[in-house]
């Protein structure tokens, strides 16, 4: 497989406003040209974003051609109402889920609905739907955030494998020994599907230090002080983003991942710039 032939797709999340969906249908036009094999679209903790999310995959979609997978969590959401939308979705002609357990929105306590688990809301998705949906699951490279440890992590993914899953998408990392890990250990357990790696550039590192804090990523300690010596310096920041999120992607490549998801952030020219680099 040559660089250019190498599957990629594009994650946002649902706008806000009016003016935030135009200029998100303008970001996935853009990213469009790159021949992505599907958008996915994010899903709020508690599915507090559903209708916005079913909004953005049609009007995307629609704009684009690409594509477009709504992300589908089980937390807080009844069999019922997952299976309402899964209905809505088969009427639409959606073929792609990314089915998550999902985060629990803040004040919700100890509540997660019907289905508590991911793997338990593939099974269902399978019952109801049969093949009709290609699913793609969550992977932790560097260990989900709340897992007991690797091992259990690994055997939790195992199960999303086995309920029916066809392929996974992982969290972000910026260490790939971690993703060769992951990948040669799933293998080992007799998993087959492709473990596609999640990349997200590097261009606000106070954002990426929160987002890492909280969903366990590590930033390198040599990333983390190189991008605070920057400072305010956001073209700096931008610049060496670029060129450690490529040398990444160049060594994933190079050992034949299946291949590539970015984490957008609604944003282009982070993106657009490293699938440059990469001839993509």
């Amino acid at each position: 497989m040559t660089t250019s032939t190498l599957p990629i797709s594009f994650e946002f999340f649902p706008a806000k406003t009016a003016e935030g969906a135009k200029k998100l249908e303008i970001t996935a036009s853009q990213l469009a040209e790159n021949k992505p094999e599907f958008f996915s679209v994010t899903y709020g903790a508690g599915g507090s974003t559903r209708d916005r999310t079913l909004e953005t995959v049609t009007g995307l979609s629609q704009v684009t051609g690409v594509s477009t997978a709504p992300h589908l969590s089980c937390v807080g959401d009844t069999r019922q109402e997952l299976r309402a939308l899964l209905k809505q979705y088969l009427q639409l002609g959606i073929n792609r889920l990314v089915a998550l357990r999902g985060d629990l929105p803040s004040g919700m306590g100890g509540f997660h609905g019907e289905l508590q688990y991911a793997n338990e809301l593939v099974s269902f998705i399978r019952e109801e739907t049969g093949d009709h949906f290609t699913l793609e699951v969550a992977a932790y490279p560097e260990s989900h955030p709340q897992a007991q440890s690797f091992e259990k992590d690994l055997l939790n993914f195992k199960r999303k494998v086995n309920a029916g899953a066809n392929s996974a998408i992982t969290q972000y990392f910026f260490n790939a020994e971690a993703y060769f890990h992951f990948r040669d250990r799933a293998t080992a357990l007799g998993i087959e599907i492709p473990i596609v790696p999640g990349i997200m550039p590097i261009t606000n590192y106070t954002r990426l230090a929160r987002f890492s804090d909280a969903c366990g990523a590590e930033i390198p300690r040599w990333i983390r002080k190189q991008l605070e010596a920057y400072g305010d310096d956001v073209q700096s920041i931008r610049q060496f983003g670029e060129e450690v999120v490529t040398k990444l992607c160049e060594r994933l490549i190079a050992d034949g991942v299946p291949g590539l998801h970015f984490y957008t952030l609604n944003q282009a020219p982070a993106v657009q710039r490293i699938c440059w680099n990469l001839e993509l």
